[in-house]
């Protein structure tokens, strides 16, 4: 009777586990092979008006940092930039900031539909209507590479129907929780995406660097209200057979929150936010993909690959049966897990402090666990817009 306990308990691990394992097997090799430097495509899309979007609620302290960092810029030759702020139910001076630095300001005031992604709606069909050729999206805490537009302009002009630049931490030295956070996003928002790139695959929209044809937002509307906005938009642009490209050669970088009770509010809403959207779209996108609709497989992996912490966890408990099938399993999944972190760390251009940092990886993801009650609580379809202290 034991053993079977046993038996059934390592199964439901191996199954709650092994989807995540094959993502990450297969996005860590295939991310792993070097960048390719493609000659330069004929123009087959017409961009010569780009509107930077800037949606921001409540946020004076970094705005005109933000909007100094993108003017910045060098513009590719040819196109017309504009930077518009959503200054959204603000109750600060991020409005008036916004334009003493020379951006338009489109203020939107909605007590009822609150969320980034009502803002960023608000001003895609404020910019269509105005015949803006393509939108590139920034946070309003964030700080861009000089050479952001042209990365963007040129994929979009070679017929991308989205990009998607790299996005990292902009303060990985104000804590050990950021320098992890960093480590994170190496491998989610870079190591992943390359994968995904050199296999042919939709990159995925991470919220912040992305950008977007006029075509891909008629076509698709920026219908997507949920805490995880751009993940749930995301899986809409690949049900249409639309495909975002990643911007290997540039890279946005955004302030996280370095104080314990900060980042966890963060992480739990992201990843309540990610729980509610796996829930609600698994079975649809597998019924789909086992259909025949194949390019929708990759991303009902992505959704059932739980966060890093929280696989460790199960797979370490894997490792903890009597069971040598199950051990042998666990242990080759924990070391899939470092063998991506590093890898990571490598291509993403990361440091020794990097590296250092994941002395106390055992650490964060006991601080992960602990705040499993807040992610829990945070499944909730529409989430309102809270800035995070930082």
């Amino acid at each position: 009777m034991v053993h079977q306990v046993l038996i059934a308990v390592s199964t439901i691990l191996i199954v709650l586990t092994l989807p995540g394992s094959m993502e990450l097997a297969i996005l860590t090799f295939a991310g792993a092979l070097p960048r390719r430097d493609l000659p330069s495509p004929r123009i087959r899309a017409r961009i010569s008006k780009l509107a930077i979007v800037i949606p921001a609620h409540d946020e004076a302290a970094t705005i005109a940092r933000s909007i100094r960092s993108v003017a910045s810029c060098l513009p590719p030759d040819l196109v017309e930039t504009s930077i518009v702020v959503v200054a959204d139910n603000c109750t600060d001076a991020t409005a008036d900031l916004a334009r003493a630095e020379g951006a338009r300001v489109l203020v939107r005031s909605n007590h009822v539909q609150r969320g980034k992604g009502f803002a960023l709606n608000f001003a895609f069909q404020t910019l269509l209507v105005e015949q803006i050729d393509a939108v590139l999206v920034i946070d309003a805490d964030t700080v861009v590479d000089s050479n952001l537009l042209i990365e963007v302009v040129r994929l979009l002009r070679s017929g991308a129907d989205g990009v998607q630049s790299r996005y990292v931490v902009l303060n990985p030295e104000a804590s050990l929780r950021t320098r992890l956070m960093n480590v994170a996003f190496l491998a989610f928002n870079v190591l992943r995406a390359r994968g995904r790139e050199r296999l042919g695959l939709s990159v995925g929209i991470f919220g912040n660097g992305f950008g977007l044809s006029r075509a891909t937002l008629a076509a698709v509307p920026y219908d997507a209200y949920s805490i995880v906005e751009d993940l749930e938009y995301h899986l809409n642009l690949v049900r249409a057979g639309r495909r975002i490209h990643f911007a290997d050669g540039t890279c946005v970088r955004a302030e996280m929150p370095a104080a314990a009770q900060s980042a966890a509010t963060q992480r739990a809403r992201w990843e309540g936010g990610r729980l509610r959207t796996a829930v609600q779209s698994l079975p649809e996108l597998l019924r789909e993909a086992i259909g025949g609709r194949s390019r929708l497989l990759e991303p009902a992996f992505e959704l059932l690959l739980l966060p890093l912490g929280f696989h460790v966890t199960l797979l370490g408990f894997t490792a903890l049966t009597s069971l040598s099938f199950a051990r042998t399993y666990a242990l080759f999944g924990l070391a899939l897990v470092a063998l991506h972190i590093v890898v990571g760390i490598i291509v993403g251009g990361g440091s020794w402090r990097d590296f250092a940092a994941l002395l106390s990886a055992p650490f964060y993801v006991a601080w992960k666990l602990m705040s499993l009650s807040k992610t829990l609580q945070s499944v909730t379809g529409v989430a309102p817009w809270v800035r995070t202290e930082r």
